[in-house]
């Protein structure tokens, strides 16, 4: 896969049972954003660094678009799909190449298979690549679980049925798998530390908002929940600096009918790369802000930080709540270590091109703002708005 010289890099990782639309979820992600009136609007493009991938994911697009075909589930099949941001074309600065435009964004996808959850390991080497598996995830700080609408809406009115079933198998799947993920016993720093809950195929209840949604779940497994929290909490150093089920959304790749596939047509799948570069800003830094941690912990909450605010310090957003939260943090009590490590990550950071600032700052303002649609459309409910 090649390497890139991207300035800050997220990571998020899908989790979801078999047929809940991973694959067609990313393949909507990826094809929509290679519409020219999509590049347009959003002022930014979406490469695959890997252009098999994204070949792949674009066949997979257009076959819905052009043919109503869904692309075929990969069972077992554990992938990382690594994804550029950076100016579209007619967004470069003059008399700039492509070639030597900012690439100051990436975003990693990893998919998880669902059927890990669901079925024991038929070897030995099976179940050490589920645990390999499972290492490359934790350098993700977005985790998205994936609730199946399809068998949502077919166990209407025992939904408690299907949830409790779902998270009982991530639970117990995540336990078994503890043990040989964490060396020694010891508890990890770097971990998905944001697990969003997120109702794929949506359409499929279209009277269902986020906030009704987040109640079903909570109403009809919300000790299920809590089981899985308590479990990824046993993973983490500082625990209390995670989210689990405090962020719900939803999700619709695109509007099917027996006889046409509407990719123009789609919820919350917009919404995946603002949550995946903001949510850990956004998080982190009031974590990492609400009292004293351990440095390498506090190393690990600065990591995406300092970058954003090396980006924006300078920009007219330096006065937003976030930055200045993020600005007075990284000057707080978080111990000598974990400040110089910030201050050396944002000194770096400050010297890039004016222009990659400015592109930066543009996109995540963007991204800002697409969240709070997100969020008035009631398709998103972050959990710092409770």
């Amino acid at each position: 896969m090649a390497s890139t010289s991207t300035t800050m890099e997220q990571h998020i990782a899908v989790f979801g049972g078999s047929g809940s639309g991973k694959t067609v979820l990313l393949s909507s992600f990826y094809g929509a954003a290679q519409e020219p009136k999509v590049r347009r609007v959003n002022r930014y493009a979406v490469t695959a660094e890997d252009r098999a991938q994204g070949r792949a994911l674009h066949r997979n697009y257009l076959g819905m678009r052009d043919s109503s075909t869904v692309p075929s589930a990969n069972r077992f099949s554990a992938t990382s799909y690594r994804f550029v941001i950076e100016p579209s074309a007619d967004d470069l600065p003059k008399g700039r190449s492509k070639q030597k435009a900012a690439k100051p964004l990436g975003i990693v996808w990893h998919d998880y298979p669902g059927e890990w959850f669901e079925e024991d390991p038929s070897s030995a080497d099976e179940e050490a690549r589920r645990v390999e598996t499972f290492r490359s995830l934790l350098s993700a700080d977005v985790a998205v679980v994936l609730v199946d609408g399809q068998l949502l809406a077919e166990n209407a009115g025992e939904e408690e049925r299907y949830l409790k079933a779902l998270l009982t198998d991530f639970h117990t799947g995540l336990y078994a798998l503890r043990d040989d993920v964490l060396e020694d016993g010891r508890r990890l720093a770097r971990f998905p530390r944001i697990w969003t809950l997120a109702l794929s195929k949506a359409d499929l209840l279209p009277d269902l908002d986020v906030e009704e949604f987040r109640e079903l779940v909570i109403g009809k497994a919300g000790g299920e929940l809590d089981e899985l929290r308590s479990v990824l909490q046993s993973f983490v150093e500082d625990p209390d600096a995670l989210d689990v089920g405090e962020d719900f959304l939803l999700l619709s790749s695109a509007k099917f009918t027996p006889s046409a596939i509407d990719v123009t047509t789609r919820t919350g799948v917009d919404l995946l790369l603002p949550m995946t570069a903001m949510l850990p800003f956004e998080r982190f830094a009031k974590w990492a802000s609400t009292r004293q941690r351990g440095a390498q912990v506090a190393e690990q909450l600065l990591k995406f930080v300092g970058p954003v605010v090396g980006f924006l310090g300078t920009s007219k957003f330096v006065k937003s709540n976030l930055v200045g939260a993020a600005v007075s943090m990284i000057g707080g009590g978080l111990g000598s270590k974990a400040v110089s490590f910030a201050a050396k990550k944002v000194a770096k950071v400050k010297d890039q091109a004016e222009a990659e600032r400015e592109f930066t700052t543009r996109v995540l303002a963007r991204f800002a703002e697409d969240l709070e649609r997100g969020v008035d459309d009631r398709v998103l409910r972050r959990g710092d708005d409770a």
